[in-house]
């Protein structure tokens, strides 16, 4: 279930492991991410995809949105 976090939040959680996946394109990625952040495209986000992923820690999923 999606649950919306600040960045002190967010903090806490990579210092306690959590992995943080940006849903950016690729182009907006290399212009502007968290540092250590993993990218998959949201287009691109499947089970192929997400299987690099250590399903036995935290995931934050983020994505900009300059609206």
């Amino acid at each position: 279930m999606p649950t919306p976090i600040g960045l002190a939040h967010l903090q806490r959680m990579r210092a306690a492991g959590a992995q943080v996946v940006e849903v950016l394109p690729a182009a907006e990625y290399r212009w502007a991410h968290i540092p250590g952040a993993l990218n998959i495209p949201l287009k691109q986000l499947d089970g192929a995809s997400t299987a690099q992923l250590d399903r036995t820690r935290d995931v934050v999923v983020y994505c900009h949105d300059a609206l």
